[in-house]
């Protein structure tokens, strides 16, 4: 007769694209449990669930946490580019535990960030040390884009929830303009999203294909195929001009949060675009900040390379919240 295994917790990780799912003990993912699922394939986030902790025998779950890229408050959530709706009571149903908690998925990565593994992380500007209780920055260049300030207080971390990608993109000179009146004519409304973002990555290679007379459209690994090889001229022009803008408003979120604990970029353009940053003049762009120029020496930039990371977060928020 089999004996029932209990865990703590089951972390779940919604993408625009894929849903990781794993169990977690003690604060730490057993990496064994992580199972990948194609949110194409189901009609909402509950059968995901449902067929994740069947495959799972003789597991009861004592709470849950659910991170999901959109908007999550008082315990209700949507994907941003998925008709997916989501409550914790639904979801508690759905997993069989009445303590479930949702939080936006940059939630998630602003809480791993105690927990990500020297070597998964990439530095791409050095700071000074870091003093004690300093604030860090998630920020999201992904599927979407976002950003989210981490505190330290007594009882651990906190991550602030932010809807910052759905701010109008800023412009410091006349092509930024002519990008987001071309962007806002196809669109409606030229926000960060759009612009610093995959599909606002493929906006940007579109907008300077049109300025030069060529009117053509690729997706954000063709573009980033092109810049590698040398082979689209368009191309390593799409990628230096999306890095500087990036360098841009993170310039602009670094004096809004003075997050001295540094600066981390999650999601899946972070990495892309890492190897180009040197050339593109990121430095010169986040730095561009008049008489605060200086004042920018102060904020490291890291890209977070752990694709587990969320996952890791969801653990660690969890277990602390079960000691309280």
């Amino acid at each position: 007769m089999s004996q029932t295994v209990t865990t703590p917790s089951l972390v779940v990780d919604v993408g625009g694209t894929n849903t990781r799912v794993a169990l977690s003990q003690d604060g730490k993912v057993q990496m064994e449990t992580i199972r990948r699922f194609r949110n194409a394939e189901f009609d909402g986030l509950e059968l995901v669930l449902q067929e994740y902790l069947a495959a799972q025998s003789d597991v009861h779950v004592l709470a849950a946490c659910v991170a999901i890229a959109g908007p999550v408050r008082d315990g209700q959530g949507h994907l941003t580019n998925r008709n997916w709706q989501m409550d914790e009571t639904s979801l508690g149903e759905a997993m069989g535990t009445p303590q479930v908690t949702l939080l936006n998925d940059l939630q998630a990565q602003g809480y791993a960030l105690d927990h990500v593994a020297d070597e998964d992380l990439l530095q791409l500007r050095a700071g000074p040390d870091v003093p004690a209780g300093a604030a860090k920055l998630a920020v999201n260049l992904g599927t979407g884009f976002n950003a989210s300030p981490v505190f330290v207080t007594p009882s651990g971390p906190f991550v602030a929830t932010s809807e910052s990608g759905h701010a109008n993109m800023p412009v410091r000179n006349v092509q930024d303009m002519r990008l987001c009146a071309f962007v806002e004519a196809r669109h409606g409304f030229a926000a960060i999203d759009d612009i610093l973002s995959g599909r606002g990555f493929e906006h940007v290679y579109a907008f300077l294909s049109s300025e030069a007379g060529e009117n053509k459209t690729l997706s954000s690994a063709e573009i980033i195929a092109g810049c590698t090889d040398g082979s689209d001229p368009i191309a390593v022009q799409a990628v230096h001009y999306f890095i500087r803008l990036t360098a841009m408003v993170m310039g602009n979120l670094a004096l809004i949060q003075l997050p001295f604990g540094g600066i981390y970029l999650v999601g899946g353009l972070s990495s892309a675009i890492a190897p180009f940053i040197e050339a593109a003049g990121f430095e010169a762009a986040f730095r561009d900040k008049g008489r605060f120029a200086d004042f920018m020496d102060d904020f490291a930039v890291y890209v977070v390379q752990d694709d587990y990371a969320a996952l890791k977060g969801m653990a660690a928020y969890l277990h602390n919240r079960l000691d309280e």
